[in-house]
């Protein structure tokens, strides 16, 4: 999953997206708002995690912004504002969750995972679908009761399918999803780690689309 992190603070965010990256996300920065918003309108986010207090242009108005045109991409709070009007103006602008400064980032990365589970119909805490279980904590697959344990690629790519059980992913929205801005993003290299995907959880549940990308079969 690809994470836009809207933070002007160098520090934390530096912080933060080395967690993020340990917990198998893909993470992108943006230090001011104008950049935030530009690069929120141009790539396909799974989250937004957005401070208000941005240089350039506030965290709402990037955040209004992107409500006016359509752009439905779920979006955590994160400031130091923790005034309940303006949890109240955030939520009224469209945020899909808000956590105030100073936090554990045990909990930004629950509210993270339950905000993308929610927005995929994930229900009970946990990704599973097609006979396999996520392990998000140790970045493992629970297939036929066996854990096994995956690469970092393997796991991003592996939770993207899992999410969209059943629909057919190209390789283009693939590599948008599981590579950041500093991966080297070669979309050929997709076959390659869908076929060691298939090496562990078995050949018959990520399907080819010729022309077209891979599926994973909703039912083992």
């Amino acid at each position: 999953m690809r994470i836009l992190l809207a933070e002007d603070d160098a520090q934390l965010a530096a912080r933060l997206t080395d967690d993020l990256r340990r917990r198998g996300y893909a993470v992108d920065v943006a230090a001011d708002g104008i950049d935030a918003e530009h690069q929120g309108n141009e790539v396909p986010y799974d989250a937004v995690i957005l401070d208000l207090g941005l240089p350039g242009q506030s965290g709402l108005d990037v955040l209004r912004n992107w409500r006016a045109r359509g752009n439905a991409v779920p979006v955590l709070i994160l400031t130091a504002r923790d005034a309940w009007h303006q949890k109240v103006d955030g939520f009224n602008a469209g945020a899909d969750d808000y956590l105030g400064k100073p936090f554990h980032v045990e909990e930004l990365c629950a509210r993270l995972g339950a905000l993308l589970r929610r927005r995929h119909a994930q229900h009970g805490g946990i990704v599973a679908t097609a006979g396999l279980t996520l392990d998000e904590a140790s970045q493992a697959v629970v297939c036929d009761g066996q854990t096994i344990a995956l690469s970092g690629v393997e796991f991003r790519l592996l939770r993207y399918l899992m999410l969209h059980p059943g629909q057919v992913l190209s390789k283009t929205e693939l590599v948008q999803h599981i590579y950041d801005d500093d991966s080297d993003r070669d979309s050929n290299v997709i076959e390659v780690h869908v076929n060691h995907l298939r090496n562990k959880i078995g050949p018959q549940r990520i399907r080819t689309r010729r022309g077209q990308g891979y599926v994973l079969e909703a039912a083992p």
